[in-house]
């Protein structure tokens, strides 16, 4: 896959709803229902982050949830991504881009959101191709603001802010000409994931897919 088509994809996906679930799943039990209950709230695409033991076995569970496109997140090394595509993730999410990291992704034909925080950053994603990317860590980057102005010299660049996104500044960012979705996390907080609280779950979700519009 060339950058250009990993970038491609990775817009689509990210065309799928306004926000973008950030999942940290401790238990491979909660995946299914988890997975579900987001979607049934208007949030099919899912980011599963690589932050715990149990990640991949949760991607595999979710992989096979109808309607919905898993991804994985915190992408680190070529390692990461062939795992995540073994488990059956069809898109990735780096908080950041190297080389190496890219050039597995595009080997392994998976659509690809390769973070940026500066202008730099993103002028070198778009030299290789991307013109798709995560603005991380959006709120400690300067937020909206900073966004809003990479906007005019950049406007062939678009983001998915991710980092201190929430329900209180949300619109802010999805208001913004060179955003098409944002990641959050709080559609799915940990304790109504442990509880097992999916209707409530779908709600957050709900109210989440109706942002910026």
């Amino acid at each position: 896959m060339t950058p250009q088509a990993a970038s491609a994809a990775a817009y689509d996906i990210c065309k799928l709803a306004p926000i973008v679930p950030v999942l940290v799943v401790h238990e491979v039990a909660h995946a299914r229902p988890l997975a579900e209950a987001l979607i049934a709230g208007g949030l099919p695409a899912l980011e599963v982050t690589l932050r715990t033991d149990a990640a991949l076995d949760v991607i595999a569970e979710m992989a096979r949830v109808e309607g919905g496109a898993v991804g994985a997140g915190t992408l680190l090394t070529p390692d990461d991504v062939k795992r995540a595509v073994d488990a059956g993730a069809t898109f990735g999410v780096s908080p950041g881009a190297t080389d190496t990291l890219l050039q597995a992704a595009e080997d392994l034909d998976l659509a690809m959101l390769p973070g940026a925080a500066t202008a730099s950053e993103a002028m070198r994603l778009l030299e290789r191709g991307y013109d798709m990317l995560k603005f991380f860590p959006a709120e400690a980057s300067g937020g909206a603001p900073a966004l809003k102005s990479l906007a005019s010299p950049l406007p062939q660049i678009r983001f998915c802010p991710t980092g201190g996104v929430s329900t209180a500044n949300a619109e802010s960012y999805l208001s913004l000409p060179n955003v098409v979705c944002a990641g959050g996390s709080w559609v799915a907080p940990d304790a109504l994931v442990r509880a097992g609280d999916w209707d409530a779950i779908t709600k957050l979700a709900r109210a989440a897919s109706q942002l910026g519009r």
